[in-house]
């Protein structure tokens, strides 16, 4: 720095210790030194720009976004200007400010290479392609370098992909593409395999695939050396989609011979032999074979080749598992196709044995067995699980004990074994106590096993931990079959896992799982930060969380889990840009497409639009009409009852349903018609949520704005059209209700470990549903009143009516609140999550209840004082008041003391959750160990604090509520 201190920028130098300010966070400081700098040089446009920045941090954007669109308009040149303004656009989401910025640049200073490729990103970020293509070219003419030529051509592919018309697509941008690639082939410019990958791209798109092979095959080929066997997986491809299938067969023959461990070769060997004996082809007599060699064709040769492999293998000094996986792949497709030559390749079940024994010590043996368990006869199963124990090396003790491993390779071996009885359902055929045995067994090796990972870091597994999970995998089997307490002591089990092996996600996630089912979140939360989910796992598995955090009550927990969720799906834009910026940069190119595509199914990810839905539902909840009015908090959200802004019918299920690990046979595992029921459940359940958020949107927008009688005037102001919105969202709302009412007729049942249900069932039978949408009939009601008047004693009788109903059902609701929470039984402990359920849906819809009252109460209270008015004119004492404002007063006293009641009743419930003494339980089980007993008594505490959390939260949202009615007095 001081050598080269005499040509530093004097304006750098200035501005340095606002750009340190800013860096550090001190952007108050930042502010000041912009403001005293500006004071002596006026025209330095970057201090404004930086100022702009502090301003933006601290939460004052309008005035940031005026003083930056002040410099922009000065269309300034100067690289440090440009670059503020261009981070400040960002920090404001308003990418498209960038490109307008570096187009007056670009105006002004034309041969500058710096301005044009940052203006060509500019325009990546925004998705421009038709602009990126031009800044490409126009980069190109100043500074003729391929990657800017290639820049242009990948825009227009990008164009392609882009277009809606697929034969514009065809016909215009990709042939477009093509010509410019071929021209610097046939100029011998082609430098990089990048451009290669370009050329190969356009050519497959283009459904050019003899061309493309050539490629692949000629002198451009020998570019591709950056991945491993690029080359010959290209060719692989083409040759598939030529259907050309002795080449096929003969390369993935050839590349065997290399390496006879590539199981994706395997799979391509197999399926060409079969397609060539389909065919009856025959080799021409005296050509080769094939581009690629020799071809087999027949079974025998594959058969041949099969063992030949495996005569190989077996001089190496290291095993290989793919030459035996593929003789049972191979006897798996003979099968298939019922061909009798299986008996030249063995038993299916003496090769499965013989593979455990050379692999069985290794964790993955279980997984490559499990895919050729169905070569077994069922008749076989106890047989085959018999002759795998004789074989592992386990010692006894004493006569009567359980043998036991005595190193980590016996005991992998051991636990192979156990997974895999658990996946021939031998377990599920046991009775009750049969299984509690084999618990005992499992429990008892996994704490031997506990002795081999004594030395193992915090961050490590212990080698014995699935012997913990297949212990709770059959306790949960008994509770599904009724036994209360196999649930209880899941979780003990589980805990103690968790104590010795501390980063183990199973245990975590079926402790999640668990703890949600009996109804208590506060554990969860902790449990899944712990988990520390990255990235794209905030889409995958974040449905563990926000499906229970507020239909249990933890409202402000549910608020924080809906935070991390959607913080990941917006910065997902963003991040996105970047990415691709990125690809462009390193001429990755055939990523960009990938990055795209990730994007636009992040974006319409089903648990993205289930969480944005609910977090706003949350919202309005939490302060609507409490801490803001109603109508401030949705114009916060700038939620607006016209506008439906989820996908419906691109709506992508990201999660995964096969997080836990699971040792089930077919029958009981989780299915593809599981999957598909699952997401039909939770899109019906997101529209009836998404429609209810918007006719609570649409409350705000009826107020108080009409003359009555004078319809004309009415359709000027938009009201009649705003109260059409609310009628046709009712109308929408019903059908979504009988579409879900007629799947819950279905009554589907997901295994234990798959989806979790919705809350579409609780929400019909506790009668939340009918509750909230009466209420929403009787807006419309009330708007009719409004516009017609205090005349028509019809539509007062009717509102009188529905207050009535509304009181009725109300409390019906709260009726099916009632009952204890956690209560003991014979000993046992057992919880009620449905009441708390019907607790929450009871909150939400006195809370539509409230608003709603209010919406009557902004078109009663203008009619009464009217009629005030008239009172005093005529000097009468008894001009008649019209019956609805006696009925709206008795609504709103009733509505207050039934909160009352429930906020009474949930004081009760605390009092008895307090009291529970749990610690006198006497889990009359004595499987429990001294041990177990203190982790047992650890999960009872967290079931019952959480209980008690729960309680408090609603108790205190009720309590805010209950001010509200009061404050509805006309």
């Amino acid at each position: 720095m001081a050598a080269r201190g005499h040509v530093q920028d004097p304006n750098d130098r200035r501005l340095r210790p606002i750009y340190d300010y800013l860096d550090n966070g001190n952007n108050k400081m930042a502010i000041q030194q912009a403001d005293k700098l500006l004071k002596k040089h006026k025209d330095l446009h970057c201090a404004k720009v930086l100022k702009a920045i502090g301003l933006q941090r601290t939460g004052k954007q309008d005035e940031a976004y005026a003083l930056a669109q002040e410099v922009a308009a000065l269309e300034p040149t100067d690289d440090n200007s440009l670059q503020a303004l261009t981070i400040l656009y960002r920090e404001m989401h308003r990418p498209e400010l960038v490109t307008k910025l570096y187009e007056a640049a670009v105006k002004k200073v034309p041969n500058s290479e710096e301005y044009h490729s940052h203006l060509f990103m500019a325009y990546a970020r925004v998705g421009e392609y038709k602009k990126m293509q031009q800044a490409g070219m126009a980069l190109y003419k100043i500074v003729p370098k391929n990657p800017y030529y290639f820049w242009s051509v990948m825009s227009l592919i990008m164009q392609s992909i882009s277009a809606q018309d697929e034969n514009l697509s065809k016909t215009m941008f990709l042939p477009l593409a093509e010509r410019m690639v071929e021209k610097m082939v046939k100029e011998d410019k082609i430098e990089a395999e990048a451009e290669v990958e370009l050329y190969y791209m356009i050519l497959e798109r283009l459904e050019k695939y003899k061309e493309a092979l050539d490629v692949v095959r000629g002198k451009l080929g020998e570019k591709l050396t950056s991945e491993l066997q690029s080359r010959e997986n290209k060719c692989m491809a083409m040759y598939k989609k030529l259907c050309r299938w002795p080449e096929c067969n003969a390369l993935s023959r050839r590349l065997l011979l290399k390496n006879s461990d590539d199981w994706q070769f395997y799979i391509t060997y197999f399926d060409s032999v079969f397609q060539l004996i389909d065919e009856s082809w025959t080799p021409p007599p005296e050509e080769e074979h094939s581009l690629e060699g020799e071809v087999h064709y027949s079974i025998e040769q594959a058969v041949k080749f099969i063992e030949e492999r495996i005569t190989e293998e077996s001089k190496n000094s290291r095993p290989l598992r793919g030459p035996y996986l593929a003789k049972l792949e191979l006897i798996r497709r003979l099968r298939y196709r019922g061909c009798n030559d299986e008996y030249k390749l063995g038993d299916p079940e003496e090769l499965m044995f013989q593979y455990f024994k050379k692999f069985g010590d290794k964790p993955c043996c279980f997984t490559d067995l499990k895919v050729f368990v169905d070569l077994l006869p069922s008749s076989q199963y106890t047989k085959f699980i018999s002759q795998l124990l004789e074989v592992i090396p386990l010692s006894a003790t004493a006569e009567n004990e359980i043998a036991l491993p005595a190193d980590i390779k016996a005991l992998q071996q051991h636990l192979c074994v156990v997974q895999l009885s658990r996946l021939l359902g031998i377990y599920h055929a046991m009775d009750k106590k049969e299984k509690l045995t084999v618990v005992q067994e499992l429990m008892l090796r996994y704490r031997h096993g506990l002795e081999f990972g004594k030395s193992c870091l915090k961050t490590e597994l212990q080698f014995s931990d699935y012997y913990c999970l297949l212990a709770v995998h059959l306790l949960l089997d008994l509770w599904l079959e009724g036994e209360e307490t196999a649930v209880w002591q899941c979780l003990t089990l589980l805990e103690e896992g968790l104590s010795h092996s501390p980063s183990n996600a199973q245990f975590k996630l079926l402790l999640i799982r668990i703890y949600c089912r009996l109804g208590a979140f506060e554990p969860v939360a902790e449990l899944y930060s712990s988990l520390d989910a990255k990235h794209i796992q905030h889409d995958t598995i974040g449905y563990l969380l926000t499906r229970y955090a507020e239909s249990l009550g933890h409202y402000a927990a549910a608020s924080q889990s809906c935070n991390f969720a959607l913080r990941f799906f917006h910065s997902n834009q963003k991040d996105t840009s970047e990415y691709i910026i990125q690809a462009y940069k390193y001429g990755a190119f055939e990523k960009i497409p990938e990055f795209i595509a990730f994007r636009n199914r992040l974006n319409s990810s089903l648990h993205f639009a289930q969480v944005r839905t609910e977090r706003m539902l949350l919202d309005l909840l939490l302060e609507a009409n409490i801490s803001t009015s109603l109508e401030e908090s949705i114009k916060s959200m700038s939620l607006s009852p016209e506008e439906d802004d989820i996908p419906w019918k691109d709506l992508r299920d990201n999660r995964d349903l096969t997080v836990l690990f699971n040792w089930d046979p077919k029958d009981r595992d989780i299915s593809e018609e599981h999957r598909k029921l699952s997401l039909e459940e939770e899109t019906m359940w997101l529209r009836i949520r998404s429609l209810t958020l918007r006719l609570v949107s649409g409350l705000p927008t009826l107020s108080h704005t009409i003359q009555p009688k004078n319809s004309e005037k009415t359709a000027e102001n938009g009201v009649s059209s705003k109260i059409d919105t609310i009628r046709s969202l009712l109308q929408q709302l019903e059908a979504a209700v009988d579409s879900g009412k007629k799947f819950l007729e279905q009554k589907i049942q997901y295994p234990v470990l798959g989806p979790p249900p919705t809350r579409m069932a609780g929400f019909f039978s506790n009668g939340s549903c009918q509750c909230q949408t009466s209420l929403f009939y009787l807006v419309s009601d009330i708007y009719e009143l409004d516009t017609n008047g205090l005349d028509s004693a019809e539509i007062q009788e009717r509102i009188g009516n529905s207050f009535k109903s509304l009181v009725e059902r109300l409390t019906d609701l709260f009726n099916k609140c009632k009952g204890d929470l956690i209560e003991v039984r014979d000993g046992t402990l057992k919880t009620h999550p449905n009441l708390l359920e019907n607790l929450v849906f009871f909150v939400e819809t006195i809370s539509i209840a409230l608003w709603v009252s209010s919406y009557c109460d902004s078109v009663l209270r203008p009619f009464k004082s009217n009629l005030q008015k008239k009172k005093k004119k005529k000097k009468e004492s008894s001009v008649a008041m019209p019956p609805v404002f006696t009925h709206f007063l008795d609504y709103v006293t009733e509505l207050q003391t039934l909160t009352s009641n429930v906020i009474d009743h949930i004081k009760g419930l605390e009092i008895i959750l307090t009291a529970l003494k749990l610690e006198e339980l006497s889990l009359k089980d004595t499987l429990l160990l001294q041990e177990e007993k203190k982790f047992t008594k650890t999960v009872q505490g967290k079931v019952q604090s959480s209980y008690h959390h729960s309680v408090q939260e609603i108790g205190e949202l009720l309590k805010k509520r209950l001010d509200t009615i009061k404050k509805l007095k006309i």
